[in-house]
């Protein structure tokens, strides 16, 4: 999109185009209207990155249709979250993250922040949601390390990944049940940790309300929270502090 926007400003300066045709062309930018849905063709030059598109609740064809209009508009990567295995199947040009649940149509961005993300989980049950905050930052341009299954239940566990810990530029840390991961990494590290309270748990843990009720409440410092199970979210806001060096 913003390539478009500046050959268009280019076309202009060099006289190829009238003020009058460019402005015709720009009119079109905020959002195109397929009928079902009104794609925002304009969030790329707003927000740095392309609108992502929800797929649950959407069928394949419709999922087609708007990664088509967005391709159609310049975009050369395009993330698509919640995506079920059967509808991945049933598009062209998708590679599937089966554990994310998670398309992409096109290129993902070659890393280029200023550090790296490290994505924690306390259990095995909470990596499809780390993965969907993994593989959205790096679609976003982001080295992504790993570290899974290192709770609370065993400390000395995550403790022998303190120099992953002490080295990254954000840390995304997802637990369910009574969700402590968050608040001891935040004890642990200097960077902004993002707390994921997952829906992991027996149940008084009400699906997820337990840790992020915890989380929220966390005594360390630097530790914000997104939703239960946001992923996306997490690893949304872990890219853009992670790109904040170029901002004055």
């Amino acid at each position: 999109m913003k390539n478009f926007l500046l050959d268009t400003l280019n076309s202009v300066k060099l006289g190829n185009i009238t003020p009058e045709e460019a402005a015709i062309k720009l009119r079109a930018m905020p959002f195109e209207d397929i009928n079902f849905a009104k794609v925002d063709t304009h969030r790329k030059l707003r927000n740095g990155a392309c609108e992502v598109i929800y797929g649950e609740g959407k069928s394949a064809e419709q999922i087609s249709a708007i990664v088509k209009t967005l391709r159609d508009s310049g975009e050369s990567g395009i993330l698509i979250t919640r995506l079920s295995k059967e509808k991945a199947e049933a598009l062209s040009g998708i590679t599937y993250y089966e554990d994310a649940r998670i398309g992409i149509s096109g290129e993902r961005k070659a890393p280029d922040g200023i550090g790296k993300i490290l994505v924690l989980t306390a259990g095995t049950s909470d990596i499809s949601v780390a993965e969907e905050a993994a593989v959205t930052a790096e679609f976003l341009g982001n080295e992504v390390t790993r570290i899974y299954d290192v709770g609370v239940a065993g400390l000395h566990r995550l403790l022998s990944y303190l120099d992953d810990i002490l080295s990254a530029s954000v840390i995304v840390a997802v637990a369910g049940m009574e969700g402590a991961l968050a608040s001891v990494v935040g004890g642990l590290s200097d960077c902004p940790v993002i707390a994921v309270p997952t829906s992991v748990g027996y149940g008084a843990s009400f699906e997820g309300m337990t840790a992020l009720l915890s989380m929220m409440n966390s005594c360390s410092s630097g530790v914000s929270v997104v939703n239960i199970d946001n992923g996306f979210g997490a690893g949304y806001l872990a890219s853009m502090i992670n790109h904040m060096e170029g901002k004055k």
